[in-house]
């Protein structure tokens, strides 16, 4: 499965496993850099995907709170 097919908790899940399986240090050089890589791939693909996630958050509570121009309005009223 490619990594932009992944869920959010699969792809964190994954790089857990790297992470352990670089840890444990057991595995030959070529594969350690295949899993590093791959690893680099899925970091990056989270921290896009929660600064996507951070970013609408900001926007839906921004739609919640009154904005200046609503509470002069009311205050007039």
């Amino acid at each position: 499965m490619e990594i932009d097919e992944l869920s959010f908790r699969q792809a964190s899940e994954e790089l857990e496993a790297i992470i352990r399986a670089l840890e444990n240090g057991q595995l030959e050089l070529e594969e350690s850099l295949e899993r590093y890589e791959k690893g680099i791939a899925l970091l990056k693909m989270l921290q896009t995907r929660l600064a996507v996630a951070q970013q609408k958050t900001t926007v839906l509570l921004g739609e919640l709170e009154p904005s200046s121009d609503d509470s002069v309005d009311s205050s007039l009223s």
